[in-house]
């Protein structure tokens, strides 16, 4: 077993990191995720543990990716490999189908289009509106948190017009609905609504979303009525939505296979 060749994938985002181990046949062996409150090399270095603890020793290569990888990457040394070429080469390994991928992180979301050999990523990085974060803001306002969101958009009736691009104008938009009486079921898929809406307009710019779409980033993997809001808008089937087991994983892993 210790002749194997062992990669660790490393992703340092906005709000979590991320880490992946895959031996050379490209098998998952270990993964996790953490937030990390700004304290990225203390959370790193749990995640490593509980790696250790549960694979035992092993000689492994690591690389590190992500928007707050660089710094730490000079800083212990381990090579830095640009995100969307991460996601891309996870992507192309694990999803080969895949004509766009939608990733929504914590203060960042990004459209990635694969076109003939060709990559074309749209990166929203400035504003958090439509994002992990602004989710979180809308909850709180809901006086609940995000998983609560995805529980009462289950149910909802109808969908109001928010505006996603940032949070003080959706809250200027939640707050007569809230006062007016709209259900919580009705104000969750809403917002998720408008995650949508801004994620499509403010990226895609127009350019067609189609063909088979994967769905990446936290926001994305837990919430299962945010995604069902892209597909149903996008007006996917089954055959064209798809299915990834470690879709919040993606980056940790294509940086792996880098390594």
């Amino acid at each position: 077993m210790n002749n194997s060749t062992y990669t660790l994938g490393i992703d340092i985002g906005s709000t979590t990191v991320k880490i992946a181990v895959l031996d050379d046949k490209h098998t998952l062996l270990f993964a996790d995720y953490k937030r990390h409150f700004a304290n990225i090399q203390e959370t790193l270095a749990d995640l490593l543990k509980k790696a250790s603890s549960s694979l035992g020793d092993l000689t492994i290569h690591p690389m590190i990716t992500g928007s707050g990888g660089l710094t730490l990457a000079n800083h212990l040394d381990v090579p830095f490999v640009q995100e969307v070429i991460a996601v891309s080469t996870s992507l192309q390994t694990f999803a080969p189908k895949t004509d766009v991928a939608i990733e929504l992180g914590g203060e960042d979301a990004k459209i990635i289009y694969f076109e003939g050999g060709n990559v074309e990523q749209r990166m929203n990085g400035i504003c958090a509106g439509g994002t992990g974060s602004f989710i979180d803001q809308m909850a709180s306002l809901l006086q609940t948190d995000a998983s609560g969101l995805n529980e009462y958009a289950k149910h909802y009736q109808s969908l109001y017009t928010i505006a996603a691009r940032c949070g003080v104008f959706a809250k200027s938009d939640i707050q007569p609905l809230i006062n007016e009486g709209a259900t919580q079921e009705d104000l969750s898929a809403s917002i998720f609504q408008a995650v949508v809406n801004q994620t499509i307009s403010g990226l895609a710019c127009g350019k067609p979303i189609r063909g088979h779409v994967a769905f990446l980033g936290g926001p994305l993997h837990f919430l299962s009525e945010l995604k069902a809001a892209f597909v149903r808008t996008l007006k996917l089937d089954e055959e064209h939505t798809i299915a990834l087991e470690h879709s919040h994983l993606f980056a940790a892993m294509g940086s792996a296979l880098n390594a």
